[in-house]
């Protein structure tokens, strides 16, 4: 692998856990990026105000900062990158960018949200997310994992698909 990994998806798809996991399996640095969001947009998405695509800007440019440091270097990026524009605005600071889409239906979202505990990101803002969702297309070579699989399994393809 020549450079970062971006894991995307809707929120409750499985982004931090796997990225982590194939992280750790690779020895290879880990950003979630919800960590970058500014404390303003942590409290409108926790009291269940969607962000705009100017909330998401600065906060898309702190993560292709991230990126832009490891060009060339192995990482992983746990981050939503809903958007065509926003996985564009990433690839500025790689353009080899590789992108992993944990593909869920909103069933399984609001069932794995129902049950998570300790995250700012409200249950109530999952078909928001859905809205503004655009899959990767074919010719942005994502890798698609459907999440109906266990992190173990996921990981393994996506290694075994970015080797």
């Amino acid at each position: 692998m020549s450079g970062p990994v971006v894991v995307m998806g809707v929120s409750g798809s499985g982004k931090t856990t796997v990225g982590r996991a194939i992280a750790a399996h690779a020895g290879w640095p880990f950003l979630d990026a919800d960590d970058l969001h500014s404390p303003e947009s942590v409290a409108r998405m926790a009291a269940g105000i969607p962000l705009t695509d100017d909330d998401r800007w600065p906060w898309l440019d702190r993560v292709a900062g991230w990126i832009a440091a490891r060009r060339g270097e192995p990482g992983i990026v746990a981050c939503s990158a809903l958007k065509r524009m926003y996985r564009d605005r990433l690839r500025t600071a790689d353009p080899g960018l590789r992108f992993v889409y944990l593909k869920a239906t909103p069933r399984e979202i609001a069932d794995r949200l129902a049950n998570r505990t300790g995250h700012f990101f409200p249950p109530a803002l999952a078909q928001a997310q859905f809205n503004d969702l655009q899959e990767p297309g074919p010719d942005e070579k994502p890798i698609v994992v459907p999440i109906g699989q266990t992190p173990e399994d996921i990981v393994n393809r996506v290694l075994a698909e970015l080797a």
